[in-house]
């Protein structure tokens, strides 16, 4: 979010400096991301995280957390500013759905719209926003500065007077300020007269009741939505606009009357002649208050930090908190704005926040007693480490199966049982990896999988291992018993200088070539000739898949497996490589390819 420091000063005349408030920002705050300056004023681009969205998307939310952090004046200019004159009014506001939890309107006649004041347009493009007429500038300024949305309706295009929040029809449609066609449905919440729909709520006034040069009579809306339904509406049609960012950060309702003061108030200064009707007030069910419990002992243990009791109030008085103390327990009242405080771990973050993370250092806790070794855990190690010795692979295939004894919830159609056995992965297993055998170093491809079963009266770890010919299937304790494992026993751990290479994420080409050479020949002196015209293409150790003596010669079978780490090989690629092998082979007179 953008914010003035200039617009800041309205509110904070002793405010400290650029750099000063920069560093307050960042160390008790949120993200500076930027810092601008544009014609004498300093533009900040701070992150407001979630968690404080509901009162710091506005300057006058970071005005008065700044002041209360320094604990310096706050001046709200509002203060003392009334309307001398209010007439009664027709307006008539009706809501039927729950998720409009406030609804205020008013009506103003003998507005005269026209271009906005310098003062206006100057705060708009300071943060970035486009100056459109006076009266919408007047609305989106007063979002930007309390943070409240609000929005205007032509009071002469509505049906009469008369405005309903409701829930949408199906298929109802309607277009929005920017010419964007909506259709509508069910759930989604609308603000309409007896007609028409004027406007999707807390996200796009509609073009229907739109406010243009001819506008001579307005009325006014400061309400408050549901966050979760606006979000859901918002996502669906695809519109996002700062209203809705406002509102789907749960804004508190009582935002409304200090909203509606300074709109109304702004209109008056605007346009003198301008005649202001009573608000009409719908709210529902007012925000309850709530209280938080805790002490600083409480406070120091949650945050790692000795805080005292004078730390805690001298805290709670500078941001305006009402609060009792008895013996060492606070008991607050949560200001109506701060929807983040629920509970005591709430406070310590807030406490630890204003006194600064950097004063919380960084302890090791003290462990006083020793660890209790995983016996299970000792066991599956000691299984593994056998099985790799001789030779097996592991694998960890997949507990969801479409059979078993213990069903789940909620899975997919093929997947809605927990595996009774290992076996059935384990064969699937070695079938894939059967396609690759070519890549491994044994034509026999041997897995194992250590893992939990599900049964119908227990879970229970296994041990599963073999090949395409067979497959064993023990309990883990039962095969540590058969095998005289000993789970006490240190291995010593031999090759520590081995790393780890990664694989190439891409498929390899296998080509087969069968040489005739004199029996007295070494067929080793082949495999040399392979692996120099092969290139760094060649990954494997050229292997003798098949051979056979006949009149004196000798015929050599060799497989070949070509892969890269950098791109999916060509056939035309491994041709080449493979007619330069042929050429080198054929300069031995007495060696024949197949």
């Amino acid at each position: 979010m953008k914010i003035s420091y200039n617009w800041l000063k309205q509110y904070i005349p002793n405010i400290p400096s650029v750099e000063k408030l920069s560093e307050i920002f960042t160390y008790h705050l949120c993200e500076v991301e930027g810092v601008e300056i544009i014609e004498g004023d300093t533009i900040f681009d701070i992150n407001i995280l979630p968690n404080r969205a509901h009162d710091l998307l506005s300057h006058y939310g970071v005005a008065r957390e700044i002041a209360s952090f320094l604990h310096i004046d706050f001046i709200n200019p509002l203060k003392k500013k009334e309307l001398n004159e209010k007439e009664d009014t027709k307006l008539l506001i009706k809501i039927e759905t729950k998720n409009c939890r406030r609804y205020m309107g008013r009506i103003v006649r003998n507005i005269n719209v026209d271009q906005s004041p310098e003062w206006i347009k100057n705060k708009l493009e300071s943060i970035g926003q486009r100056s459109i007429n006076n009266i919408v500038d007047i609305a989106n300024l007063v979002m930007f500065d309390c943070g409240q949305p609000t929005h205007v309706f032509d009071l002469d295009k509505l049906y009469n007077e008369k405005i309903i929040i409701r829930e949408a029809k199906d298929d109802e449609e309607m277009t929005t300020l920017d010419e964007k066609h909506l259709i509508l449905e069910k759930n989604d919440m609308i603000i309409a007269d007896e007609k028409n729909i004027l406007a999707v709520a807390g996200i796009k006034g509609g073009k229907l009741a739109e406010v243009d040069n001819n506008t001579k009579n307005i009325v006014l809306e400061v309400a408050n939505f549901d966050p979760v339904t606006v979000r859901k509406t918002a996502q669906r049609i695809g519109i996002f606009t700062d209203a809705r960012k406002r509102f789907e950060n749960d804004l508190s309702p009582e935002l409304g009357n200090y909203a509606m003061k300074e709109f109304s108030f702004m209109i008056g200064e605007i346009c003198p002649d301008a005649v202001f009707e009573d608000i009409v007030d719908i709210y529902p069910q007012k925000q309850l208050p709530r209280k938080i419990f805790f002490s600083a002992d409480r406070i120091s243990k949650i945050l790692g930090l000795d805080v005292t009791s004078n730390d805690i109030e001298n805290i709670l008085k500078n941001y305006n908190f009402l609060y009792k103390k008895k013996e060492d327990i606070f008991e607050i009242d949560v200001p109506i704005m701060r929807a983040d405080l629920n509970c005591e771990e709430d406070m310590a973050e807030e406490i630890g926040r204003i006194l600064g993370y950097d004063n919380i250092k960084p302890v090791l806790p003290k462990i006083d007693f020793l660890p209790k070794e995983n016996q299970v855990y000792k066991k599956i190690t000691k299984a593994r480490s056998k099985l790799l010795k001789e030779g097996y692979g592991e694998v960890i295939t997949y507990a969801f199966r479409n059979k078993g004894e213990r069903e789940v919830l909620e899975s997919a159609s093929d997947k809605k049982f927990l595996r009774s056995n290992l076996s059935d992965g384990l064969k699937e297993s070695i079938t894939l990896n059967q396609k690759n055998f070519q890549f491994l170093d044994s034509d026999l491809v041997k897995v194992f999988e250590i893992g939990a079963v599900f049964l119908k009266d227990r879970e229970e770890i296994r041990v599963a291992y073999g090949d395409k010919k067979s497959i064993t299937e023990v309990a883990l304790d039962e095969y540590i018993k058969n095998n005289t494992l000993d789970i006490d026993e240190v291995e010593v751990k031999k090759d520590l200088n081995k790393k780890f290479k990664m694989w190439s994420l891409f498929p390899f080409i296998v080509r087969d070539i069968a040489i005739w050479i004199p029996e007295k020949d070494n067929p080793a002196d082949l495999i040399e000739i392979f692996k120099e015209k092969g290139t760094e293409l060649l990954v494997k150790e050229p292997k003798i898949f098949d051979s056979f003596n006949k009149d004196g010669r000798t015929s050599y079978a060799f497989r070949l497996v070509f892969q890269s780490y950098e791109r999916t090989l060509t056939d035309e690629e491994i041709s080449k490589i493979m007619t330069e092998i042929e050429k080198k082979i054929k300069e031995n007179s007495q060696w024949e390819i197949r």
